[in-house]
């Protein structure tokens, strides 16, 4: 990309969204194109294909999605599913019909199966069961790969997707029923050491194994890619193998260590409980993130640093009622 190239971040409210919009303004690109929910819904087809007729976006950064936790998986599948694969449809279909240049689109660790060899291979993609709590969202990410890679395949397209871990940082969605498990557990002990709550209970067992990404690092990842130089991008895809890529941390904790680590860092002082009759999830979900780090990519904020930066967000910006 050019520092003039014309750029299309999708979902720039987001979490990750957010955090690429930060870094290239940061780095100097100076014709970014953003939209609202309320100027552009990019689950209707006609509103995306007068979008891209009249701005022409060069490369497109594809973090638009409908994300939550396990609560809102469960709940809600058909609108996880409905709403991730159209957005995904439309946004694909018509960069190929502009002529996009390269588009990048985010995926999720949940795309592979519920019980998988660690630390998980891109190769492992659809070789056994989703985890069901929230295999609608994982099933409509899988569609946007596999349509990038049929793109790829019949037009010469340069779709990429890239497959976070599980991220957290500045302008996540602190939502009780809806966010992930890093927010909601901030939230939880925040909320509770500020209160002075005695004791508060968590889901599960606190046994299954996590990774956990600042979304700042992940946003180097995504530049990084659309950056990268095209022979490079063929050596990564070659043939008809889908278009994906890794991008994790490099280790992983138990939800017992994170909640444990958590209200150390906002100075909880209360006894914590865990409700094992309610659902673990995914045993454990570790990246084998090799194919970036042969790029030159590495995480540079640590996991304690991390969390205490979004913390920090929450606590400041929980009176503003800010997705929270």
């Amino acid at each position: 990309m050019k520092k003039n190239s014309k750029i299309f971040v999708a979902g720039h409210n987001g979490l990750v969204g957010s955090s690429i919009l930060r870094l290239l303004n940061e780095e100097g690109y100076k014709n970014i194109v953003v939209k609202s929910h309320a100027e552009l819904d990019l689950s209707r087809q006609v509103e995306v294909a007068q979008f891209f007729k009249d701005e022409s976006p060069e490369y497109v950064f594809l973090a638009a999605a409908k994300v939550g936790g396990i609560i809102a998986n469960a709940t809600q599948p058909a609108e996880f599913f409905f709403n991730n694969i159209s957005i995904h449809t439309n946004i694909i279909h018509h960069s190929y019909l502009s002529g996009v240049k390269r588009l990048l689109f985010l995926g999720s660790s949940c795309i592979y199966p519920r019980e998988c060899p660690q630390p998980i291979k891109e190769e492992y993609l659809m070789t056994g069961p989703l985890e069901p709590t929230n295999d609608a969202y994982a099933m409509a990410k899988i569609a946007g790969i596999k349509m990038c890679e049929a793109y790829n395949r019949q037009y010469k397209t340069e779709f990429i997707a890239a497959m976070p871990t599980n991220l957290y940082g500045p302008n996540d969605n602190f939502n009780e029923t809806s966010s992930h498990v890093v927010p909601a557990t901030i939230r939880k002990l925040s909320d509770a050491a500020e209160k002075n709550v005695g004791q508060i209970t968590f889901w599960g067992t606190g046994s299954p194994r996590r990774e956990f990404l600042h979304v700042d690092d992940m946003a180097r990842a995504c530049l990084l890619l659309m950056n990268m130089d095209k022979t490079v991008l063929d050596s990564f895809f070659p043939g008809d193998k889908p278009p994906i890529v890794n991008v994790g941390y490099g280790s992983d904790m138990t939800i017992k260590e994170l909640v444990e680590l958590t209200a150390q860092l906002v100075n909880f002082k209360g006894s914590i409980n865990w409700d094992t009759s309610k659902p673990d999830g995914t045993p454990r979900k570790l990246l084998n993130s090799t194919k970036m780090t042969k790029l030159g990519w590495s995480p540079k904020i640590s996991l304690e640093k991390g969390l205490q930066s979004a913390i920090l967000w929450y606590q400041t910006n929980k009176s503003k009622e800010i997705k929270l």
